[in-house]
Formats: C-alpha cells, sequence, structure tokens
C-alpha cells in the first residue's frame, strides 16, 4: 500500500475563511499574507480538487494537513477555531484516497476537544507546528494534547511553522526561498533534539513523524556525541522521518545515519511511503534491511 503522509490543498471553505480575514494571515484573492515572509503569489491549480485527485491516482491514501507556516494555530482562540474548523469539514469530506490530520488552537490548549475529534472523527492523528515543541517549555504545555494522542496510539505529525520575519539591513531583500531552506530548517531540528531531551521521557509510547527529514537533525549525530550526548546508534524506534522536498543525497546520508546498528522489529510500520528518488543498491539494502521502515519514502517492491 502506497500513502503519503505530507500533502496540502487548500478547500474552498479553507480559501473563504483565510478570505475574511483583514490581518494576517490571510488570502487577497489569492496572494498570500504572512507575518514573517513576503507576500506570495498561490497558484489555484495547486489547489485543485481533480487535479490532485489525479496525481493521487497510484495512492492508497493521500493525508492531508493545515498548512502550519501560516500560524493559524497560534491565533486567539475565537480566530484560530473557525479557520481550523473550517479545515477540518473539508479534509474531511474530502474524497478517497485523502486522509486527515487534525489541527488544534495552541493559544489556549484543549485536549478535551482534540480527543472528541479524535473519538469521532477519523483523524489519522494530530499534526503541530515545529515551533510548539522545538524546547522544553513548549512541549510541557502540548504534553495533555500528546497524552491524548498516546492513549489513542495515534500519531503526531511535526511539520515547520511561522518564520520570523528576516531582520536585514534596510533595503535588503529577502530572498523568497529563506523562509523554507532557514528558519523551517532549524525549527525542525530543534524540535528533533527537543524530542529527544525533553519529550520522550514524557511520552515513552507516543510515535512522531517529522516531516523534511526533521531538518537533517540525525546527521549531527557525531557532534551531539562529541558534546556529552548519544551519538550514533542510539536511535529512538518510535521517530520517523518524512523527505518532503529531499533529494537522494539527503536521503542517503539519513538512512545510512539511522541505520547503524538499528534493526527495527516488522510490527513497526510506516506511515507514508513515497515514489522512488532515486537511491542507489546500497541505500535500498540500508532502508530495506539495516534499518526497515524507518524513513518514509520506499517503494512496495522493496519491501
Amino acid at each position: 500500500m502506497t500513502v503519503d503522509v505530507h500533502q496540502h490543498l487548500w478547500t474552498p471553505a479553507f480559501v473563504d475563511a483565510l478570505r475574511r480575514r483583514t490581518a494576517a494571515p490571510r488570502l487577497d484573492g489569492w496572494t498570500l499574507h504572512t507575518d514573517g515572509e513576503p507576500p506570495y503569489q498561490v497558484n489555484p491549480s495547486d489547489h485543485d480538487l481533480a487535479a490532485r485527485l489525479a496525481l493521487n491516482s497510484d495512492l492508497a491514501l493521500a493525508l492531508v494537513s493545515l498548512s502550519s507556516p501560516l500560524g493559524i494555530e497560534s491565533l486567539p482562540p475565537g480566530e484560530a477555531w473557525p479557520i481550523i474548523d473550517a479545515y477540518h469539514e473539508d479534509a474531511l469530506a474530502l474524497p478517497a484516497p485523502f486522509g486527515a490530520w487534525a489541527a488544534t488552537c495552541l493559544s489556549e490548549i484543549d485536549p478535551d476537544r482534540l480527543a472528541k475529534s479524535l473519538d469521532t472523527r477519523g483523524f489519522a492523528g494530530l499534526q503541530l507546528p515545529a515551533t510548539a515543541v522545538r524546547d522544553a517549555a513548549g512541549l510541557a504545555g502540548v504534553a495533555p494534547l500528546l497524552d491524548a494522542l498516546t492513549e489513542r496510539d495515534l500519531p503526531l505529525f511535526v511539520h515547520p511553522g511561522p518564520a520570523p520575519e528576516a531582520e536585514e539591513p534596510e533595503g535588503a531583500l529577502v530572498p523568497g526561498w529563506w523562509p523554507a531552506v532557514v528558519p523551517y530548517v532549524q525549527q525542525m531540528h530543534a524540535a528533533w533534539y527537543a524530542f529527544a531531551a525533553f519529550g520522550r521521557a514524557r511520552h515513552p509510547r507516543l510515535r512522531v513523524c517529522f516531516s523534511l527529514l526533521a531538518g537533517l537533525a540525525p546527521l549531527h549525530s557525531e557532534r551531539l556525541a562529541n558534546r556529552g550526548g548519544e551519538g550514533r546508534g542510539q536511535v529512538d524506534p518510535g521517530l520517523f522521518l518524512e523527505t518532503s522536498s529531499y533529494g537522494p543525497r539527503a536521503i542517503d546520508a539519513i538512512i545510512r545515519e539511522l541505520g547503524v546498528d538499528v534493526v527495527v522489529s516488522g510490527s513497526d510500520q510506516p506511515y507514508a511511503t513515497a515514489p522512488d528518488p532515486g537511491l542507489g543498491d546500497a541505500a535500498w539494502h540500508a532502508i530495506a534491511v539495516t534499518n526497515p521502515n524507518r524513513l518514509l519514502n520506499r517503494k512496495e517492491s522493496r519491501q
């Protein structure tokens, strides 16, 4: 079964909710305004349902999620919930092969509301922005939400959150790629190590999937070991990685790092697979034999 754990599809109710706003995050036509990034011209065809269904024709399941970089989860409850509810309603109404991650308001934590949604609406789990789980204080704040997931044996999906506004000299132009390449990666890196340092002991059974290879955080194991932490070979079997926009070189390095002295049991199943990224035979051996089911980017024929 081929599953894609990470898709965004802006449905009509979600788009309308953003267009009704007068402050960021908001949509002006198809121009997106956020606090930390320059205005972005959204391509409507990227969110066309018929086109997406055609692209997903070979998938058994495609999980959509709220676009956390917009900062919706951190808005005051009266602003956040109408947008989240619009996302939930439309996402759950999408035809097969779609499924959805739940979203929640972070400015006023409501584990009971999340629990009810998880129990009655069929969400795959919960997505949180990395900005909410990148340090001890953040993890402590969302602990009731993570408890609700653990009680239901459902996973957490960690996605980049809002990018802070870049501080540049007057007249400097921040390139459009900056948020995705710098703050998004930094957030994911921090979230990976924060969960290892502060989250795992509090949530020993929680499964967590980090998008965009956790900002390549696992590749820093040598530096971690040199600074007194547990380095290579210390792999948490409850952590998973999703590849996002990375290609063969980064994926190859990650699977070799996480594959050292680690053998995962056959019951440890991935939450997503993706098309063959063009890895060599040695890398596929690491995925299939040394460290099966850890990296969420594999072909069924390779399993």
